[in-house]
């Protein structure tokens, strides 16, 4: 066995640097072969690569040689690997996972870059940077969070550009914040036809009156919002910790995720429901329901909303903003993007 290593060792001081110039290697090392999900008792020259990318989309000269001198290799996908930073600390410039929020909030998370009409927004939640509804475009945003000593002007990172409205239950979706009659007026053509019919009852001699009434319609699918930087410079489409974004893809039940948030970091789990419908209390006697979410388990507390979360080959696939002590809920990714017509950074 040390006979075996200690060669190993050799072999692997005498290729490391060659390993190391392949594209996607970002480290290399010595361990057991993983085969088919199981740890063998296979020693095995490692390559640590960020996105573990199918063969055919390489290539020959940049794979990793099956055997070095009869020594197996194994590639296995780690993401970028960086010196770890504090997440609630101000950092220029602030990538994805890193504390954020409106002036008048305490403090959520930086999600990520995104765009739209070929300018580039930071996203995250509603409430983390509209402040549930309470802000105005122009705001300022703040990083960190207040929170975390965010001030203003100091440390403002970007002002409020777009949010999607919260509907709450008992409000009027015409003022999604404030509570409002149960059966609010009309829309202005349903008005125009009950008073045509009224007055065609009313010189009939008929008593029977209409009243328009608006169905209400209390769903979310999305608790999101998008702001724009003062500096584009301000911000990196990396997130902490797990590194660039490789795109979009759906969650599917019993996916392995992963995300970086302000409050615990990097943190991975597995998606459990799928099609969940959960009324999430915003505090102040304000609940509101969602359906179409994503649920996991407990890898997140408050402070982490606005975390993108992503899948092992980091695909985006959900925005977290609720959870509770054992529970993580997300919106589903597309229903966020599709909602503020966005792209990807």
């Amino acid at each position: 066995m040390n006979e075996d290593l200690q060669r190993i060792r050799n072999l692997l001081n005498e290729n490391r640097m060659a390993l190391l110039s392949l594209p996607n290697v970002v480290a290399t090392g010595i361990g057991y072969k993983i085969s088919e999900g199981i740890t063998t008792e296979e020693l095995s020259i490692i390559c640590s690569v960020e996105v573990k990318k199918p063969k055919n989309r390489l290539r020959d000269e940049d794979l990793v040689p099956s055997r070095i001198q009869g020594i197996p290799t194994d590639v296995v996908p780690t993401g970028a690997i960086s010196a770890f930073q504090n997440p609630r600390q101000r950092l220029r410039p602030a990538p994805g996972g890193s504390s954020l929020g409106h002036f008048a909030i305490t403090a959520g998370t930086l999600g990520c870059l995104v765009r739209r009409n070929n300018q580039i927004y930071i996203l995250s939640n509603n409430h983390v940077i509209a402040n549930s509804n309470d802000a105005s475009v122009g705001d300022a945003i703040l990083q960190p969070g207040p929170a975390d000593g965010g001030r203003s002007p100091a440390d403002r990172i970007a002002s409020l550009e777009d949010f999607i409205p919260v509907i709450f239950e008992g409000s009027n979706p015409g003022d999604p914040g404030d509570p409002g009659d149960p059966n609010p007026p009309g829309c202005a053509v349903s008005n125009l036809i009950a008073s045509i019919l009224n007055s065609a009852a009313s010189l009939s001699g008929s008593g029977v009156r209409l009243k328009p009434f608006r169905i209400q319609n209390f769903e979310n699918k999305v608790d999101c919002a998008i702001a724009k930087p003062i500096n584009d410079a301000d911000v990196l489409p990396e997130i902490l910790q797990i590194g660039n974004i490789q795109g979009l893809a759906e969650g599917t039940l019993g996916m392995a995720i992963k995300k970086s948030g302000r409050t615990t970091g990097f943190t991975t789990g597995i998606i459990q429901q799928i099609d969940v419908s959960v009324r999430v209390n915003f505090g102040a006697n304000r609940i509101a329901l969602f359906t179409d979410q994503l649920l996991a388990g407990g890898m997140s507390q408050g402070g982490d909303s606005g975390s993108v979360v992503l899948n092992d080959n980091n695909q985006m696939v959900g925005l977290l903003f609720a959870g509770s002590t054992n529970t993580t809920i997300c919106n589903r990714i597309q229903n966020v993007f599709d909602s503020l017509n966005l792209e990807l950074y």
